[in-house]
């Protein structure tokens, strides 16, 4: 084996422990914990991941919080995380949605709305939907079209302020809550940076950078904090960081990856070791999903799905039976898990 693929399949190997794909983690709280939350931009996404990793999602819907984090995706999250993690993303520069709707409307515009949106929820008021109609009656419609936004508005802002978040895992009606940051952007970014290298390592400052959707500006000074805890794995010109590896476990011969899986979309493009560059478009769509794929010694070979509570797998080569028919089961054991889909 070439030095250069024996030092990717190194670190794959480790991240594939990092991420629980080598190992198992029975809690689903302590799985979301250390992954920094669990990806739910389709809500299947989170007991999917939960369960490919071997954790036990009974009452998973109301277990962890639902709420925009880094980049303004969704995240499942532990609720006594939401202040900590917030605080890369709360509060004047950093809210960058917050400053979208104000260029396009007026902080002070956006400022009332959110206090009204407030008292309104203080009164029982929940849904995107009543908002609308409430609001319809003292803005134009451009204002009500971009404030409640299918794709969150106000409410983004409301969420990184640590104000609001969804009722649970999937509702699309949202619920008071106190989980207002109370540590600074820079008190927290070195306690995050350290957990993002224990799981997702060995990963370079670009990586974690990317992840938390952190600005070029703050990026800038990232080389400059104290990293001396963590192990260093020079390559390519990068730097890698990680943490210790203790009981590292193999490559799994067959994987199953969960829709968004942390293994394919915490990374810069550049560093998806795990998924090779010819099957790129083939599972990251234009619009932005990544499907859910099947994984074989650390390289993605094929997407999986459940349609009409039958599994579906496509390898893009040709794979032994056994392969084939393993990753159907797989698909198959999930389908029983979860209710035959979620």
């Amino acid at each position: 084996m070439r030095p250069e693929q024996a030092t990717i399949e190194n670190i794959i190997r480790l991240r594939n422990f990092g991420l629980y794909l080598s190992r198992t983690c029975g809690d689903l709280e302590t799985l979301a914990h250390e992954l920094l939350g669990l990806h739910s931009w389709f809500a299947r996404n989170v007991p999917f991941s939960a369960l490919i990793r071997g954790a036990n999602i009974n009452g998973w819907k109301t277990r962890l919080t639902k709420t925009w984090l880094y980049r303004g995706t969704l995240h499942g999250v532990v609720y006594e995380d939401l202040p900590e993690l917030l605080a890369l993303s709360a509060g004047n520069r950093k809210d960058g949605y917050f400053s979208w709707l104000s260029k396009a409307h007026g902080a002070d515009t956006i400022r009332s709305i959110s206090d009204e949106v407030i008292r309104l929820m203080e009164d029982g008021v929940y849904s995107r939907a009543e908002f609308r109609k409430i609001f319809s009656e003292w803005y134009e419609p451009n204002v009500i079209d971009n404030v409640f936004s299918s794709w969150g508005g106000v409410f983004v802002c409301l969420a990184q302020a640590g104000k609001v978040a969804f009722q649970n895992m999937t509702s699309r009606d949202f619920d008071l809550i106190s989980a207002e940051p109370h540590e600074s952007f820079d008190e927290v970014l070195p306690k995050l940076l350290r957990r993002y290298f224990a799981a997702y390592g060995p990963a370079t400052l670009a990586d974690a950078a990317y992840f938390f959707g952190i600005s070029k500006e703050d990026a800038a000074r990232m080389p400059k904090l104290p990293f001396d805890d963590l192990e260093r794995l020079d390559f390519g010109g990068k730097i890698y960081y990680y943490s210790g590896t203790s009981g590292m476990g193999d490559i799994p011969e067959l994987t199953l990856l969960s829709g968004f899986d942390p293994i394919i979309v915490s990374y810069t493009s550049d560093n998806r070791f795990s998924l090779p560059q010819e099957y790129k478009g083939r599972v990251i769509l234009k619009s932005g999903i990544c499907l859910p794929t099947v994984a074989v010694n650390g390289q993605v070979a094929g997407i999986w799905n459940i349609k009409k509570n039958a599994p579906f797998v496509e390898f893009f080569t040709p794979q032994p039976k056994r392969i084939e028919n393993a990753a159907l089961e797989r698909v198959e054991s999930i389908i029983w898990r979860t209710g035959q889909g979620v």
